[in-house]
């Protein structure tokens, strides 16, 4: 077994000492491949060694200015570290340059998004929930900001959707009790802030909903 697969190997195992010394070797030994210093530099991301993990993805980007994944590592760096405006032109770079996963798009659009952008953040939103239709995080946030955009009815089709394969997912059962309670049916509206509740005891916003739509169908 070759020193990059031992790597990864002992990098999964979360050995990051002797996957350090693994991937040293096999730059040293193929100094003009990429792959190896991208690995590297994503394994001390991992570790939140950023200033070496930079060095090491950029020197992988020098070698290979083509490399789409060595942007996505990049912007992913950014991220993590809240720096979203420099991580959304490297996750723009390497969409150009041909990535097409959910990753990339749901990255890029929560970027957009941090940056108040909801509208440009929209169709990589929707583009990362065509890519991975299953994952619920990337759903709920495609819906939840169709509902910022007062697209209400694509909005509660997406939470619903989130229900069918979670029902008690308590975000989205808040945001459907929000869409009902805006459309003044408060009993549906409770009774989906109760089972919100059931889920998620301490989740505040539907505790708040509870208390209102109790005390509208008192005065009722």
């Amino acid at each position: 077994m070759g020193n990059f697969d031992q790597a990864l190997i002992y990098m999964n195992e979360g050995n990051y000492e002797k996957a350090a010394e693994e991937f040293i070797n096999y730059i040293n030994e193929n100094e003009s491949d990429p792959i190896g210093y991208l690995n590297f530099g994503n394994m001390l991301a991992t570790m939140e060694q950023f200033e070496e993990a930079e060095r090491f993805i950029r020197k992988a980007i020098e070698l290979d200015e083509k490399l789409a994944t060595g942007y996505y590592s990049l912007g992913n760096l950014y991220y993590e570290q809240e720096m979203y405006r420099a991580a959304q032109g490297q996750f723009q770079d390497a969409i150009l340059l041909g990535l097409d996963d959910a990753d990339v798009h749901y990255l890029q659009g929560m970027c957009l998004l941090q940056e108040d952008h909801q509208s440009l953040a929209l169709p990589y939103l929707l583009r990362a929930t065509e890519l991975e239709p299953d994952d619920l995080d990337i759903k709920f946030q495609y819906g939840l900001l169709l509902a910022q955009l007062d697209q209400l009815d694509e909005a509660e089709k997406e939470f619903n959707a989130i229900l069918k394969q979670d029902e008690y997912h308590s975000d989205a059962l808040y945001n459907l009790g929000v869409l009902d309670a805006f459309r003044d049916k408060y009993q549906s509206a409770l009774d989906k802030f109760n089972k919100a509740l059931i889920s998620q005891p301490e989740h505040a916003l539907a505790a708040n909903g509870k208390k209102n739509m109790e005390a509208l169908l008192i005065k009722e």
